[in-house]
């Protein structure tokens, strides 16, 4: 049986993910990947501008996480503090969401969108916290949150 390389566009159950060079029978190849744009020959300049793409990927992904880091020792360094309308027990009259803590690091320089702030539930209690950021999905930065009562 003759068999083809192909560069999958796309993953393909029982091949590969996408941009894997597999071998396939030429039927397969030429009836159902290829018109299907699912994917391309793998010629040799193909081949190369593939491994040139991938080698490309890697680095920018490698800069953004060396840059995501930086950023992770830069936030957990900052203290953030608010004042807040205290009740009895040290109970707040309201709570500090995510859009407060994000406004709390903008004026401080930091741009984060509060979706990236996780907080099981809005603080509603003084005292000090810790907000986790989670900057990549395996990345998150700690954040000091020091809640007092207003004076």
């Amino acid at each position: 049986m003759r068999q083809v390389k192909v560069i999958l566009r796309e993953a393909v159950q029982g091949l590969g993910e996408a941009g894997v060079v597999v071998g396939v029978k030429v039927g397969y190849a030429r009836n159902y990947l290829l018109p299907q744009g699912k994917a391309l020959l793998a010629t040799e300049s193909k081949v190369r501008e593939l491994e040139h793409h991938k080698r490309v990927v890697s680095e920018k992904a490698a800069r953004d996480l060396t840059d995501l880091k930086a950023l992770r020792d830069r936030l957990e360094s900052v203290a953030l503090e608010v004042t807040a309308h205290v009740g009895e027990e040290g109970k707040l009259f309201g709570s500090i969401t995510t859009a407060h803590i994000a406004a709390l690091l903008a004026k401080k320089g930091y741009t984060v969108d509060r979706r990236k702030i996780h907080l099981s539930e809005p603080l509603r209690e003084i005292g000090d916290h810790v907000v986790p950021i989670r900057l990549k999905h395996d990345l998150i930065a700690e954040v000091a949150l020091k809640i007092s009562a207003e004076s």
